[in-house]
């Protein structure tokens, strides 16, 4: 199994009581950690403006901001965001700006792109909220549009949509010039959903990695036999796409242990002005998760994962920011009992 890491930029509450001075500084030092432990493949940021579970006034970074910023204070590790919303950017103007981040990072981007679900951000950043068949036809001409930059430098497209007519990306990204006249484009593409007729068709077409249903077995192999499906219609190769799921990991080294990183999470969101309400259903998420227990028990969840075909685990610490002992005992003792 391979592991990602997501790093706290605020979206999930994960910097309250950091002075905002300080975030970049905590950001790049938990980054250039990551870079430094080659347990972790990746590092990822969220492509969101408002916090959850509750749109707070709390701080949240921007994601493409980060990309660029990681990419130059790291060497190693892969960079990606889970995911970036399609509609947030023009296509065209979005190739260009992965292209260039591409060409900073040395070829380590990856690229998070789905259709968009945060109702409340859309519509306070003026996107109003299509409904989710138009927001899947913009996710596929986007997707359409980036793999015709990547890998001839141009892209045409007279679409519902969007419209592009001759735009350019020179320097295509580095990871694209060995991909030349190929279909596969050659920064990683991540498509995140798991709508059984339009975004998993998408993920057939397009998609090097896919990012669904993250810990229920059951819902896990039923999205896995869609897929399988959609690639059997279009000629794809099913097992050339690797299947990812994102973990919310909250670990102890005993039932004690967990129950008090709970707690602490519990409290920090009341503290951050979530409402009660919704602290008691993001609480609920949390203590059911597949990946809250012991290290035993979470290496033991992940296993019966991965024998289903989950093979890339992305993991997000809420603590992190503030504590490290979680991310150390997850890397001590689940990392290696994966690997």
């Amino acid at each position: 199994m391979r592991f990602g890491l997501f790093i706290p930029q605020g979206w999930r509450h994960d910097l309250v009581g950091i002075e905002p001075d300080q975030h970049w500084g905590v950001m790049a030092g938990l980054a250039r950690r990551a870079d430094g432990i080659r347990d972790w493949e990746s590092i990822w940021v969220y492509d969101h403006f408002h916090p959850t579970p509750h749109p707070t006034e709390e701080a949240v970074h921007e994601a493409w901001s980060l990309m660029a910023a990681f990419a130059g204070v790291t060497g190693r590790v892969r960079i990606g965001q889970m995911c970036t919303c399609m509609s947030y950017r023009n296509p065209a103007y979005l190739a260009k700006v992965a292209a260039t981040v591409d060409v900073i990072s040395e070829g380590r981007l990856e690229m998070g792109i789905g259709a968009g679900w945060y109702e409340h951000e859309w519509r306070a950043y003026g996107y109003g909220f299509p409904g989710a068949g138009e927001r899947l036809e913009r996710l596929r001409e986007g997707v359409e549009i980036f793999r015709q930059m990547w890998t001839t430098g141009r892209a045409t497209l007279d679409g519902k949509h969007y419209q592009v007519d001759g735009a350019m990306c020179f320097p295509k990204p580095l990871q694209g010039t060995a991909f030349e006249g190929s279909e596969r484009s050659g920064i990683p593409m991540w498509i995140a959903g798991g709508g059984e007729r339009k975004t998993l068709r998408i993920a057939a077409e397009y998609a090097d990695y896919t990012n669904f249903a993250g810990g229920d077995p059951e819902v896990f192999t039923h999205k896995s036999e869609i897929l399988k499906q959609h690639c059997a219609d279009l000629g794809r190769d099913f097992d050339t796409i690797t299947r990812s799921s994102n973990f919310n990991v909250v670990i102890g080294r005993n039932d004690k242990e967990v129950q008090e990183r709970l707690a602490w999470v519990e409290q920090h969101l009341r503290g951050a002005g979530v409402p009660d309400e919704v602290v008691g259903r993001t609480m609920e998420t949390y203590r059911t998760g597949p990946a809250v227990g012991t290290p035993d028990q979470v290496a033991s969840a992940l296993a019966d994962l991965q024998d289903l075909g989950m093979t890339y685990a992305i993991t997000n610490f809420v603590e992190s920011a503030y504590d490290l002992s979680g991310v150390e005992l997850f890397e001590r003792e689940v990392i290696p009992a994966l690997r």
